[in-house]
């Protein structure tokens, strides 16, 4: 049998993954090492680590280690490793594109209920002991918008579609879907002039950086709804503050920002019709077995010398 190879979890919860290792069946050919994410790899690390998982490296690192051949991101978004300087050219990276599946649909549609629903008021009146009618606005029959119709947009389009939602996005592979209708990036303008949820997916690109200005918003339905679950680099912050000022927009749901966790001082905060959301949309209480799954799946091919799954294309960004 081959010299096992070794693997560095560089995580704070390696648990999950050296399970699914063993349960793959992969333990005899893998030597584990575990770090967490606050420690730096010994120097035997740097010097022998073949594969690693991680949520990402500091610069300067990777061109220590000679023997590194493939890198597994923890989430899906790669805008980090990306902007690495010294990203070694023929590192296989992969991230963790897919395991979301279970949880960012649900709490995207617990944004669609927020806004569309008076609970959060009515919970407000109850503490106050106050009996205030209400009128809870249907989903049925609204228009939803969805840039990016990748495997979380499309999830979300045939739940929207099953609440009787017409479904409008665009993707780079304008490919029909069930109940959507799908259109190209170039035809984004539509989809915002039609909705009256308009759902961020994008991934951070160059393309996707600033990509909802104040023109972008402007081209949105009058009283729409913005929700962004994809990164927060794709809205110019003070143009929605300002859209939403002026109620040209109903408001936004946002999940992403720029700055992570959002400066106390951030006009979001305090911005009426903008509701801040610790960026909780894909994390859930076994968001580590699912990866864990991933990255088994991806190490057993990694040792028989076949094709990765969700292999990073450094071209497109993701």
């Amino acid at each position: 049998m081959p010299e096992p190879i070794r693997l560095l979890l560089w995580t704070d919860t390696p648990g999950p993954y050296e399970a699914a290792i063993a349960a793959a069946g992969l333990a005899p050919r893998v030597r584990v090492e575990a770090l967490s994410r606050k420690a730096q790899p010994s120097e035997a690390q740097i010097a022998e680590t073949e594969a690693l998982l991680g949520w990402g490296v500091p610069a300067g690192l990777l061109p220590r280690m000679p023997k590194l051949r493939w890198a597994q991101s923890l989430t899906a978004g790669v805008e980090g490793w990306l902007a690495l300087p010294d990203l070694p050219p023929g590192l296989i990276l992969t991230c963790a594109r897919g395991t979301h599946g279970e949880s960012m649909p649900e709490n995207i549609l617990g944004a669609l209920f927020h806004i569309a629903k008076p609970y959060a008021a009515i919970a407000e009146d109850q503490k106050a002991s106050r009996w205030t009618r209400r009128v809870a606005t249907p989903l049925n029959g609204k228009t939803l918008g969805i840039l990016g119709l990748g495997a979380i947009g499309q999830e979300v389009a045939r739940l929207a579609v099953a609440l009787r939602m017409q479904v409008i996005g665009t993707r780079r592979n304008p490919a029909p879907l069930p109940g959507v209708e799908v259109l190209p990036p170039e035809r984004t303008d539509e989809v915002l002039a039609r909705a009256d949820y308009v759902l961020l997916l994008l991934p951070a690109t160059p393309e996707t950086e600033n990509f909802m200005n104040a023109d972008r918003l402007g081209r949105m339905k009058q009283g729409a709804w913005l929700l962004n679950f994809g990164r927060g680099q794709a809205i110019v912050d003070a143009d929605l503050i300002a859209a939403v000022g002026d109620k040209h927009l109903g408001g936004a749901v946002l999940d992403v920002f720029r700055e992570e966790p959002l400066p106390a001082t951030h006009p979001f905060w305090t911005t009426p019709g903008i509701l801040v959301v610790p960026h909780m949309g894909g994390m859930h209480p076994q968001r580590d077995q699912v990866v864990a799954k991933l990255l088994a799946e991806n190490l057993g091919h990694f040792l028989d010398g076949r094709p990765l799954r969700q292999v990073v294309d450094r071209k497109v960004g993701y």
